[in-house]
């Protein structure tokens, strides 16, 4: 770990240009007096935020190494420092930068150090996906509190849809457990060096079929949504971590992934300020450090066919304009599809700067998005004046942040934050206040040890997210043993075939009773027949929706339904309570959900959620 002397040394020169802590003129002035100092190139590197491959900034494992001369032209994060001036780096699972919480802070660490030891080296604003939920980059021994749509059914408080005249059974979370989720999270995060997360999700998910948003959403009514993205931001700031709304203009209702298409928004401009427009304005109210673009069109708020992304009226005109937010906007990947449908992959960069975005993410071909505001700059289809509006932004929130002072983290801080056990068990009573007692026909639940003791748990297994540590199928089965059960896990996936079916309702021949998990069940979804065939063998069945709760539409012969709303350890522990009869369920559905013969009608409304005594 660098010593102190050694920050200090590698720090000095901007520190000592831009002590943090004068009046915001002040600093301005010194930021402003840094740029103006800058390269060109150094400039347009402080538009990026990159992923790059490996557990160390300078000797990563040789399959990373190919991996960053594969996509990015450098063997290391250090390289790509160095020949890029890159402003961010983003962390990801999948890309071997988030093993352990101790070589997380040395990956940080490292790229720091090679940042701050070039000629006019700034600090790096590192960042990430850590939504919680279905979304998170940081695992284990990390703590992992439940998604969004969890935190939406949440029981403690409901205080925005009180203040509407609602009552208190009304779905509305609590936003003191949205603040204690941001505060804690936070302070992991910064013990990490990761100063910048892409949370919270601030669409409206009004759309049941939503591929992308779906769960990562607070939920469907938008004073709620609002209330609870501004206390989650409260919480992360606190915690001195960048918050970053996302996705705007709103991705809540669309049925197209704009990772894979490009989607398309047809609210009117009326709808879009009743329901896609408040979650953002209580994000700005609330003080948010940045937001993040969607690569969606809206053709009400811009009819050039443009994503929202390059859209200079929704971007520049709405967001900076009417709704007065002048901190950091960061485009979503610019891998994905939904952004590079109608434009090349040189064009795509410069254009949503031109629309008024900050920070480029994630460009699929760094040298060419690179190379492309570098010649539009040259070219004069781009002034170094706008990129240096940009530019003081993103210093801005680098020296908010303490970047300047101090950007280097501690082991002795890992441990005293990382997974603490009052953080852990901060995350299990949120849990608690969020499982869904959605269905509970002659009092199916809860399920007794001494009445049933023999459990078998079946159902899908999806991709672990790294809040986990196995298949779901599994963590419940596990969970339920220790809550006096002798539960047997038997995956069946989310498409099980006749033999799996086959081998499911032979195991229930021996056991008391039989607990399914269900994922994303459609009306001709197999998971269909699995239930029905359990249901057959007489045996107590009860499901849990371990993602959208809108499966239970599609099963209405189950007689005991829970919805945990992931399949995360943290909310999977926290259903096992409740089927054991440990916690006495309390959630709210924060969605509607509809009747699968006929979505016109809802079958279960906003705020329904049935109870027991624990």
């Amino acid at each position: 770990m660098p010593s102190r002397r050694t920050v200090l040394a590698a720090t000095a020169g901007v520190a000592a240009t831009l002590a943090v802590g004068g009046t915001a003129y002040a600093d301005d002035k010194k930021l402003r007096s840094l740029i103006s100092r800058m390269t060109l190139e150094e400039k347009v590197g402080q538009l990026f935020v990159m992923r790059v491959y490996g557990h160390s900034a300078t000797a990563p494992d040789q399959a990373d190494i190919d991996a960053n001369l594969k996509e990015i032209g450098v063997r290391t994060a250090a390289e790509l420092i160095a020949k890029y001036r890159v402003g961010g780096i983003i962390y990801f699972a999948w890309a071997h930068n988030t093993r352990n919480p101790h070589q997380i802070a040395d990956l940080s660490n490292g790229i720091q150090k090679a940042s701050l030891e070039l000629p006019r080296g700034l600090p790096v604003l590192v960042s990430t996906d850590q939504e919680h939920g279905i979304v998170a980059r940081v695992g284990k021994p990390a703590t992992l509190f439940p998604g969004a749509m969890a935190i939406g059914a949440g029981e403690k408080g409901r205080e925005a849809l009180r203040q509407k005249g609602g009552g208190g059974r009304r779905a509305g979370g609590s936003r003191a457990d949205a603040r204690t989720l941001g505060r804690i999270a936070g302070r992991e995060l910064r013990a990490l060096g990761i100063r910048q997360d892409y949370s919270p999700v601030a669409d409206v998910n009004v759309n049941p079929a939503n591929p992308v948003i779906g769960v990562r959403s607070f939920g469907s009514d938008p004073d709620a949504v609002s209330a609870l993205v501004a206390a989650e931001v409260v919480g992360y700031q606190h915690s001195s971590v960048a918050a970053t709304a996302k996705h705007f203009p709103g991705h809540g209702d669309t049925a197209v992934d704009s990772h894979y298409g490009f989607p398309v928004i047809t609210h009117t401009r009326a709808q879009w300020e009743e329901l896609d427009a408040p979650p953002f304005r209580a994000a700005i109210e609330a003080g948010i450090d940045s937001i993040m673009t969607a690569h969606i069109m809206v053709p009400a708020l811009d009819d050039s066919g443009d994503p929202a992304t390059l859209s200079r009226p929704i971007l520049t005109g709405i967001l900076r304009e009417e709704l007065g937010y002048d901190g950091v906007v960061v485009t979503d990947s610019l891998g994905m599809e939904g952004v590079r449908t109608k434009y090349g992959d040189d064009r795509v960069p410069v254009l949503a700067l031109k629309a008024g975005v900050d920070q480029l993410l994630n460009p699929p071909n760094l040298a060419v998005a690179w190379n492309a505001v570098l010649k539009a700059v040259q070219d004069g289809e781009l002034t170094e004046a706008r990129l240096d509006e940009s530019i003081l932004r993103v210093l801005r929130l680098k020296a908010k942040l303490g970047l300047f002072g101090d950007p280097y983290v501690s082991h002795r801080a890992v441990d005293r934050t990382v997974g603490v056990e009052a953080h852990l068990a901060a995350a299990d009573r949120i849990a608690d206040r969020t499982t869904t007692l959605l269905v509970n026909e002659g009092g199916l639940l809860p399920l007794s040890p001494a009445e049933v003791p023999r459990l078998l748990v079946v159902g899908a297994d999806p991709a672990s997210p790294s809040g986990t540590t196995g298949p779901p199928t599994g963590v419940l089965a596990t969970a339920l043993t220790e809550l006096g059960f002798t539960a047997t896990p038997l995956s069946t996936g989310t498409a099980p075939s006749a033999a799996t079916i086959a081998r499911a309702v032979a195991a229930a021949q021996n056991v008391d009773a039989v607990v399914v998990g269900t994922y994303n069940v459609t009306a001709t979804s197999a998971q269909k027949t699995l239930v029905a065939q359990l249901l057959a063998t007489g045996k107590p069945v009860a499901a849990v929706a371990i993602r959208n709760p809108y499966d239970v539409a599609h099963l209405p012969d189950v007689r005991g339904y829970l919805a945990s709303y992931s399949w995360t350890d943290v909310e999977l522990r926290a259903a096992a309570r409740v089927i054991a009869g440990a916690v006495a369920p309390s959630g709210r559905l924060p969605v509607p959900v509809q009747r699968a013969d006929d979505p016109g009608r809802v079958l279960y409304p906003v705020g329904h959620g049935l109870s027991y005594p624990a």
